[in-house]
């Protein structure tokens, strides 16, 4: 971030003309020089609010004001966009959300802005549970804490963070950040909150949480506390179930490639039957990121990897690296044999797969073998969204939006024969779960449940692969050798 960023403060009003002034007030004086724009807006307030923020405007503060009535009530999310989207056409570099109920200090804006400004965090969160018994010493209720404590453990069980708390108000956002995630997809409701952390998360944005003081004053609560909980656990359930490629997911930009490790997943499976090869030479067709092919590399494998763009981790990680789109074949610049070639989570991308895999033939060793993954569209996912006549892509998995090829275990089979191969050896893997968990763990007190859940899970994953693999595995991994060369 530029050395003096444009800040801006979005202060979302609704029947808040008894207190919008006094928060206006409480904006440090040592801060207001820094501010490029305080933006109150005013979500149709049945109240005289609008009219007390011009005439705060009238009254020579030295606060950039811009005071703006929406024609209708947009709801807490929707008033939000509205405020985001005026922020980024007036060139703002960072945006603190404040509340105009006096509900969150505006003297913590500078710590709320500090670690954006000095590029360690794309977000940052106020957290009234960071420091312990803080909440209910400063009036939360019971019920709410508790509220508070037990759905921000779920979620954060569920979506694989350590946030301290799900569910404050007191945000400051990169607009940069902001740019990079579908926010107008999101709730105009007060879920729009949990929404925008899940997006955040998918995208890869750097949270961080600061302490902030809890007040509660005599200020109307607008919330279902039944319907908040119930929407939040919902979208935090959809945020893990997209990490398997159950669904379309929250939305912004993500990798749809992840590298899956387990034993229990294609990449894993790769790796194990690699690890009692002797030291190979190995072509990595479609290694995206390269972290297939570093693993190999660990093993002591020469690994070339071929893809359509290069990454940092794929040019500089592999032994050699080629940019090409596959579906012209492969780089023309490619020489050599080569003892195994690795096919993993490609061939589903390219429009003719079998003219890829007859090609494979020339830079293959005698006695080279080819190995594949490829999912399984029999699985009882794509089955259930045909059959229901709700089959749509998603934004990764068995129905990625990249993929232009579905494949069963015989489909596939006939494919490899085609091209000039047959199976030596099939494994079917379960889920994603790399893919699903992701590197974060909760936090100590939900760190529990989720391990049960997961080995739960991971149990009952293995048996219905184990026995009923057409329907249950998610993938397929395959050791195809060259039966014949195919004609030309």
């Amino acid at each position: 971030m530029s050395r003096d960023p444009r800040i801006g403060v979005l202060v979302v009003a609704y029947n808040a003309a008894s207190t919008l002034a006094a928060v206006l007030d409480r904006i440090p004086p040592a801060f207001r020089a820094r501010i490029a724009e305080v933006i109150v807006s005013d979500d149709a307030s049945d109240d005289a609010t609008y009219l007390v923020g011009l005439g705060y405007q009238q009254t020579g503060s030295d606060l950039p004001l811009t005071v703006i009535r929406q024609p209708r009530n947009l709801g807490y999310g929707g008033n939000q966009k509205a405020g985001y989207r005026l922020a980024m056409e007036h060139d703002l570099d960072v945006v603190v959300l404040l509340h105009g109920d006096g509900q969150y200090a505006p003297e913590l804006l500078p710590e709320m802005v500090r670690p954006l400004v000095d590029g360690e965090a794309d977000a940052v969160f106020g957290s009234r549970m960071l420091v312990k018994g803080a909440a209910r010493r400063g009036g939360m209720p019971l019920y709410k804490y508790l509220g508070n404590k037990t759905l921000t453990t779920m979620q954060n069980a569920l979506v694989g963070t350590s946030l301290s708390e799900f569910h404050s108000g007191y945000r400051a956002y990169s607009t940069a950040a902001l740019r990079r995630i579908a926010f107008e997809s999101n709730s105009d409701g007060f879920d729009f909150d949990t929404q925008i952390i899940l997006q955040l998360v998918e995208s890869g944005q750097r949270l961080v949480e600061i302490p902030i003081p809890t007040y509660y004053g005599d200020e109307i609560c607008y919330v279902n506390g039944v319907r908040y909980g119930r929407d939040v656990l919902r979208h935090a359930v959809d945020f893990r179930l997209a990490r398997a490629g159950f669904n379309a997911g929250i939305g912004g930009d993500s990798e749809p490639y992840q590298f899956k490790p387990s034993a229990t997943s294609s990449h894993g499976r790769i790796i194990e039957w690699m690890s009692g090869h002797d030291s190979a030479k190995v072509l990595d067709v479609g290694c995206a990121s390269g972290e297939l092919g570093r693993a190999l590399r660990d093993l002591g494998h020469y690994v070339v990897g071929v893809d359509i763009e290069a990454s940092e981790g794929a040019s500089g990680g592999l032994d050699e690296f080629f940019v090409q789109d596959l579906d012209d074949g492969l780089p023309t610049a490619l020489t050599g044999q080569f003892d195994v070639i690795v096919c993993a989570d490609a061939l589903e991308h390219l429009r003719r797969p079998d003219e890829l895999l007859a090609d494979l033939h020339r830079h293959l060793q005698p006695g080279g073998a080819v190995l594949v993954s490829v999912p399984n569209f029999a699985h009882w996912y794509p089955r259930v969204r045909v059959a229901t006549g709700r089959f749509d892509y998603d934004r990764r998995g068995i129905l990625d939006a990249g993929h232009v090829r579905f494949f069963t275990d015989r489909t596939f089979r006939r494919l490899a024969a085609g091209a000039g191969f047959g199976v030596r050896r099939r494994a079917a893997v379960g889920m994603p779960f790399d893919a699903i968990v992701g590197e974060a763990a909760p936090p100590a007190d939900g760190r529990r449940l989720a391990a049960r859940v997961r080995r739960a899970v991971r149990v009952a994953d293995r048996v219905s692969v184990d026995v009923y693999p057409s329907m249950f595995a998610y993938q397929y991994v395959y050791e195809l050798v060259p039966t014949r060369v195919p004609a030309s």
